[in-house]
């Protein structure tokens, strides 16, 4: 079991998305340190993404690389935060992969970005969670999405797209995060437009949001939102670092939910 003065999260990311390092550096207590490894996306370039084979994608070269880095520099745990390849494969994509990468990771544990959230959504009681989705994700990812959560037990969910202003009009959604669009995106207009969606008049009433995305930057979002919803706010990369510190026996050092009331939980 690691201290909070000791704790190493390790971190596979995408080769362009510098959102997850960049929130769960700014999350993590003091004394934690975040380790990241990149690898290239493997979705092509002008086209939806619609999964991975586990097992062609824990053993991709890049994938091997930082598996194998991390593990050496002694990590504590290394989380895939690349949630997408989860949910087109399932929870049964998770085991694969982690089974496989521990292979690769010199004994370090390893998670995905899709078991933490389950884990996050399990810890905190959510039944009926509002997705909000980024911009950039498409239909196939949505059904696989709601399809992903209901095998882990949360199928009654409403989903709402976060919208960028009109000069994104004539890029393919597909497209926006290559083109810059994470840049962008201003924490008071998740606010904004989470708040809206989630007053729906017509709809039920969510007993918490969810942001699956880990290139979505959303954590200024999360007290404010949870201080005027009353429910919880959970985001990906929120959970990632959640899941690696309990994991890691930090569980003291993040209990004042500065960060958002998932941290004064413990795993179920």
């Amino acid at each position: 079991m690691a201290t909070a003065s000791g704790a190493r999260l390790g971190i596979l990311v995408i080769h362009n998305d510098p959102v997850p390092e960049t929130e769960i550096w700014r999350m993590a207590p003091d004394g934690v340190s975040v380790h990241t490894a990149r690898f290239e996306c493997p979705r092509p370039v002008d086209t939806e993404y619609v999964g991975s084979p586990a097992g062609a994608l824990a053993n991709a070269p890049d994938v091997v690389r930082g598996l194998d880095q991390l593990g050496r520099l002694g990590a504590h745990s290394v989380a895939l935060c690349f949630g997408s390849s989860s949910f087109f494969g399932g929870p049964a994509f998770d085991t694969e992969f982690i089974a496989a990468a521990e292979a690769h990771a010199h004994g370090v544990p390893v998670y995905t970005a899709a078991t933490a959230i389950t884990a996050a959504l399990r810890a905190t009681g959510v039944r009926r969670p509002l997705l909000v989705m980024p911009p950039w994700f498409t239909e196939p990812t949505f059904r696989a999405t709601e399809e992903y959560l209901a095998e882990v037990g949360v199928a009654e969910t409403r989903l709402v797209q976060f919208e960028l202003g009109p000069e994104w009009d004539g890029i393919a959604r597909y497209n926006a995060f290559d083109e810059g669009a994470h840049w962008t995106i201003d924490p008071a207009e998740v606010h904004q437009q989470v708040v809206k969606a989630f007053h729906d008049p017509d709809r039920p009433r969510p007993d918490a949001v969810l942001v699956p995305g880990s290139g979505f930057p959303s954590r200024g979002a999360v007290v404010p939102l949870e201080q005027e919803l009353g429910v919880p706010v959970i985001t990906s990369n929120q959970a990632v670092l959640w899941y690696g510190l309990r994991r890691a026996g930090t569980a003291a050092e993040t209990g004042d939910g500065a960060h958002g009331s998932l941290f004064t939980r413990t795993l179920s």
